[in-house]
């Protein structure tokens, strides 16, 4: 095969060869950002941070505490009489139907007899659960607030109770962080890694504030979040929820739901005070009872931060810890109400309302200082209170929650929202511009041709006619925006160089915003991509898509880079949690009402969904034996491709002719090659491979022992537990290679995905891999091993039939940075062979050159036959896009 770049003029080659030493670089800032290097670790220097008051013993630990409260202590399901009438409360409160759908079926004759239970119905349940099981998160208390003569109902628990409770969580004990440090990708200490909270700048540099008046503080960061939701399709009602969870729980756990890291803190009031007529005055009286209502839910944050309170983890031991407020997460409405800057303008920063679509535009952290000032000319009258609040540019809030509590900066607490301002921000918005300057009819078309992938959706209807799309579908589209804008035509033939640039800076900056962990380093490319959309997002003015880029969700780009160094990576704070929470906190608990008093039915409702979720702990601490876990030390996130390939036991087809797997599967050159691949190993000399003809003659000779092979239709990878958190095994990539069948009338056709194969060569980078199009999956039968292979060669017990794409060009295309492949050919003919399923690395994803227009013909099921060129999808994952940026 001819050199692809053997006859580019000189110009071009040294153009290539500075892109490749590029790539090399970021490729070693990535892998220092992986921790492929390793790290090392600053302790905070005061090693009395984060320290135990005194040692502590195995009574002490939660658990232990726990079965003090329980009367019966040779029982471990008491209050319940046995495995069967436990795992059946259990269900009806976590998994089961409605109260009265429960108490119906335990009326049915001989139910609850023949199950051997002691409650009769829901009511009895529930008695048993209020009496006798031990609290398990604190109780709801409802209260009354007075704003503007008027009063209000807010439910909410005690905070610093809630703090004890995640604190005290026993499931968390071997996981929590006490103190601050520093982390490094090199001895030398120059290049910073930033991953969970503790890492950050914020917390190092509030253990030093604490210390000049209470050495030896346990800081406890208390990420805050509020978001008003629908808990119906219809009626319009809604929930107002306040969530809670605190920094010193590892973001692996926090960012999943199901392990419970986030309390439900209150419930705020939803009234829309539509009495009051004027407008400004409605939305001034709503903006002081939300801060009314925050303030009372938070009052204890403030001597509790201060003066510190003795709390105890899990595993019993007794520190002083000091709850201080540092993370409110909300979308951009909420962060302006908690802020109290007028709408339009950014939450954090001072710059002007007019420039936020600016890159060049100075813009500094808001003063607090100023802004308590200004609160502060309260007592001074209405008319100069609203002035000096004006002049510090916020609205005339009477006290807003964060006035009183310490170390705390609103400003500087707001947190990036990868959700609202992404996804459902700049993504939407991208997605319109593209729509209007490619044409949506085009656009659609495209997506309607993509082939399938594991981590593909496919929009079978198009994406630009999509209403309501969730930011998980946003995501998904993102996947493959860019690759199908490649050639297509813009009006007056615009040259589409500074479209494709604009949509690639924006693409990589969404992408390089969520990694796991971030370097110093890396924080430099994040800010590059952002440097590219801008430097390109003049082609939608020129289009007359745009007249300017004022809008907030862009400038909030700009405070990533800083947000990630003061409080640790994008997945600590991240909104996409907390919409997660609003099913099993506020939606679910709604449908458990009678929608009568509804707050109160929903708040018990939870208090007895905590009490069953806390004594399921118990039991499988008690049936474990009793032990506590071992601490252990935070560490980087493993940032590489860490997942367990996984092969089902039985093959999906038992015996498949040779015959079939060239008519049904496509695997054309099937005999061919695997005849080469049995004589390749059957070479005399291993170290120098037999190859061309000298490799044909041998295989010429090569006679099958067999006429079926049993076949697999996929390989599948799992997640892996590498940080130890009990995560149960999740399917995150798989490929297929299914054949044609008749089913009826009907002709499916086959489904034969691309991978990324190990070539083995030791190669730097992307040179040791190559993309093939995966035919068949099979095993050879036992019996003929022996006959055809050396006893030294161990056989793989999974082959593939590849048929390859030619490998990767010297550098990517220099406007989208995407790799140009086609098919492999020799002679006319594909070039395809054997491999080991081993060395198959993931699935890959190829976009279709579509040229100016896609051709109608082609479709999803048939597009990688009918196309000859394609465009490496490198955003296909996290991983893809480490591997190929």
């Amino acid at each position: 095969m001819p050199d692809p770049a053997g006859d580019w003029p000189q110009a071009q080659e040294n153009e290539v060869a500075d892109e490749d030493h590029d790539r090399d670089a970021r490729l070693q800032v990535q892998e220092r950002a992986q921790g492929h290097h390793g790290y090392v670790a600053i302790p905070y220097p005061d090693s009395r941070a984060g320290q135990e008051i005194n040692q502590h013993g195995g009574n002490d630990a939660a658990n232990a505490r726990y079965s003090f409260q329980l009367d019966d202590k040779d029982n471990i399901y008491f209050p319940f009489c046995s495995q069967t009438e436990w795992e059946i409360a259990r269900w009806s409160k976590l998994r089961g139907p409605s109260s009265m759908a429960f108490t119906d079926l335990l009326a049915i004759d001989g139910v609850p007899e023949s199950l051997g239970l002691s409650f009769k119905n829901a009511k009895e349940l529930n008695a048993i659960i209020d009496h006798e099981l031990p609290t398990g998160r604190p109780k709801f208390k409802r209260e009354q607030i007075i704003v503007a003569g008027e009063a209000f109902d807010v439910h909410y628990c005690d905070v610093i109770e809630c703090v004890k409770a995640l604190y005290g969580d026993p499931d968390f004990a071997e996981h929590l962080t006490f103190a601050p440090e520093r982390h490094y990708a090199d001895e030398d200490q120059t290049t910073r890694l930033f991953h969970d909270m503790h890492t950050g700048k914020w917390w190092w540099d509030t253990q030093k504030k604490l210390d000049q008046h209470h050495p030896g503080g346990t800081i406890i960061p208390i990420i805050i979040s509020t978001d008003k939701t629908q808990v119906t399709m219809f009626r319009n009602k809604a929930a107002y929820p306040v969530y809670l969870t605190i920094g010193n729980i590892p973001k692996e756990i926090r960012r999943k739901p199901s392990h419970g890291a986030h309390i439900l803190l209150g419930y705020l009031p939803t009234t829309r005070l539509e009495h009051i007529s004027n407008k400004a005055s409605r939305r001034r009286t709503m903006a002081n009872l939300y801060h009314a209502c925050m303030s009372r839910i938070l009052a204890p944050l403030e001597s509790a931060g201060l003066d510190g309170v003795k709390m105890r983890s899990g595993d019993g031991a007794l520190r002083h810890c000091h709850p201080l407020f540092a993370c409110f997460v909300g979308d951009y409405p909420e962060q302006v109400l908690a802020t109290g800057v007028k709408f339009g303008e950014c939450p954090k920063c001072d710059v002007d309302a007019d420039e936020t679509g600016s890159n060049t535009a100075s813009f500094h952290l808001r003063n607090l200082r100023s802004v308590l000032d200004a609160l502060a000319t309260l007592d001074q009258g209405n008319l100069d209170f609203v002035r000096a609040c004006a002049a510090a540019g916020i609205k005339p809030i009477i006290h807003p929650f964060w006035e009183d509590l310490p170390f705390a900066n609103i400003f500087r607490a707001i947190t990036p929202d990868i959700l609202h301002q992404l996804y459902q921000g700049l993504v939407k918005h991208l997605i319109g511009w593209l729509s209007e300057a490619c044409g949506a009819a085009e656009i659609d078309a495209r997506c309607r041709r993509l082939p399938p992938n594991h981590n593909i959706q496919l929009f079978t209807k198009g994406i630009t006619t999509l209403s309501r799309v969730s930011g998980t579908e946003h995501a998904q589209i993102c996947r493959f925006l860019l690759g199908i804008i490649i050639d297509i035509r813009l009006p007056n033939n615009l040259n589409a160089s500074r479209l494709l640039r604009a949509v690639r800076g924006l693409l990589d900056f969404l992408y390089l915003a969520q990694y796991p962990c971030h370097s110093s380093e890396t924080l430099e490319l994040l800010q590059e991509a952002l440097d590219v959309f801008h430097d390109n997002k003049e082609i939608f003015i020129d289009l007359g898509i745009r007249n300017s880029f004022n809008l907030p969700k862009l400038h909030a780009t700009h405070h990533y880079p800083l947000m990630i160094t003061m409080f640790g990576t994008m997945d600590n704070y991240n909104t996409e949690y907390t919409e997660r929470l609003h099913i099993d906190l506020a939606k679910d608990a709604y449908r458990a009402t009678n929608h009568k008093d509804k707050f109160v039915q929903m708040t018990i409702w939870l208090e007895r969904k905590e009490k069953i979720l806390r004594h399921e702990k118990y039991v499988r601490w008690r049936l474990s034996g009793g032990c506590e876990a071992i601490p252990c030390h935070s560490r980087p996130p493993d940032m590489t491709h860490c997942h367990v390939q996984f092969m089902m036991k039985h093959p999906s087809a038992k015996a498949v002719s040779m015959q079939k797997l060239v008519e049904d599967y496509g695997a054309t050159y099937f005999r061919d090659a695997l005849a080469r691949y049995i004589a390749r190993h059957n070479s005399p000399d291993n170290n120098q491979p037999l190859q061309g003809h000298a490799l044909d003659d041998l295989a010429s000779d090569v006679h099958f022992p067999f006429r079926t092979l049993p076949v697999f239709h996929k390989i599948k990878w799992l997640s892996s537990d590498t940080r130890g958190h009990g995560e149960a095994p999740v399917t995150v990539d798989s490929v297929h290679a299914k054949p044609q069948q008749h089913v009826g009338s009907r002709l499916v056709v086959r489904r034969s995905d691309t991978v990324l194969v190990s070539l083995g060569t030791g190669a730097a980078g992307i040179e040791d891999f190559r993309v093939g199009q995966v035919r068949a999956i099979f095993v050879l039968p036992p019996a003929s091993i022996p006959i055809l292979f050396p006893l030294t060669f161990r056989v793989p017990k999974h082959l593939a039939y590849i048929e390859w794409f030619t490998p990767f060009p010297p550098a990517p295309d220099r406007n989208h940075s995407l790799y140009k492949l086609s098919r492999a050919q020799h002679g006319g003919e594909r070039v395809a062979s054997i491999v080991s399923v081993a060395d198959i690395m993931s699935s890959t994803h190829l976009i279709p050159r579509f040229g100016a227009i896609a051709p109608h013909e082609w479709t999803s099921d048939t597009v990688l036959e009918d196309c000859d060129t394609f465009w490496l999808n490198s955003y296909l994952d996290r991983h893809t896009f480490t591997r190929f940026k």
